[in-house]
C-alpha cells in the first residue's frame, strides 16, 4: 500500500517583493509564522483582506517565501461567496483568471489576474517517484478514508527534488471526505 500525508489548504495568497511593499510598507518583508510541508515554505504571520464583487475575507494567510506572480488561492465555496468564478488550475497558472482587491495594512492593489481554485495535487521528491514509477504531470487516482471515503481522479503529479511528498488538497475536498491535514491517503495510480 502505498500512503501519502494529506494537506488540507485553506485559503490564502502568495505575493510579488513589490506587492509585500504595497500592502506592508517599503522595505516590508514577510516573516514566519510556521513551516510549512514543502522545504522552505512557510505560512507568514502577516494577512491581508481579499474583496469580490459580493463579498470579502479577512485576514487572508500569506503564503512564503515571495514570487514572481501574485495569485490567491481559494476553494469553490469561498469563490461563490465572494462573486468570482476562478478556473480549477495547478498553481502559477494564472492566465485568464479573475483578479480581486487585495487591502494590507499600508496599502492595497487591485489584481487583474491571479485567482485559481487549486487543482488537487500530489508533491513527489524525485527519489519517491522513481521508486513508484510517477512521472511529473501524471494524473493519479487517490483513495481518502475519512468520515465519507472517496476516490479522487485527475491528481496532477508534480514530481522536483525541492518537494516532499504530500498530497494537496483544498478545504471544500478536506470537509468532502471527512480528513484533514495530517491524515493518510492511499496512492490507487
Amino acid at each position: 500500500m502505498k500512503l501519502i500525508p494529506i494537506g488540507v489548504s485553506a485559503r490564502h495568497i502568495h505575493l510579488t517583493d513589490e506587492h509585500v511593499e504595497q500592502l506592508f510598507g517599503q522595505g516590508a518583508e514577510l516573516t514566519v509564522f510556521k513551516p510549512l510541508s514543502q522545504p522552505g515554505q512557510y505560512a507568514a504571520n502577516e494577512t491581508v483582506a481579499i474583496v469580490g464583487p459580493k463579498g470579502r475575507f479577512d485576514k487572508v494567510r500569506i503564503l512564503g517565501p515571495v514570487r514572481p506572480s501574485t495569485q490567491i488561492e481559494v476553494s469553490r465555496t469561498d469563490a461563490f461567496a465572494l462573486g468570482i468564478q476562478p478556473p480549477v488550475r495547478e498553481s502559477g497558472n494564472i492566465v485568464d483568471t479573475p483578479g480581486l482587491r487585495v487591502i494590507g495594512p499600508k496599502g492595497e492593489i487591485e489584481l487583474d489576474k491571479g485567482v485559481i481554485v487549486a487543482a488537487r495535487h500530489i508533491h513527489f521528491h524525485t527519489s519517491d517517484a522513481e521508486r513508484w514509477d510517477i512521472q511529473d504531470k501524471q494524473l493519479l487516482r487517490v483513495r481518502v478514508g475519512g468520515e465519507r471515503p472517496l476516490v479522487f481522479e485527475d491528481v496532477i503529479a508534480r514530481v522536483s527534488d525541492q518537494f516532499a511528498l504530500d498530497f494537496h488538497i483544498d478545504t471544500d475536498e478536506g470537509n468532502a471526505a471527512g480528513v484533514k491535514t495530517g491524515d493518510q491517503a492511499e496512492l490507487l495510480r
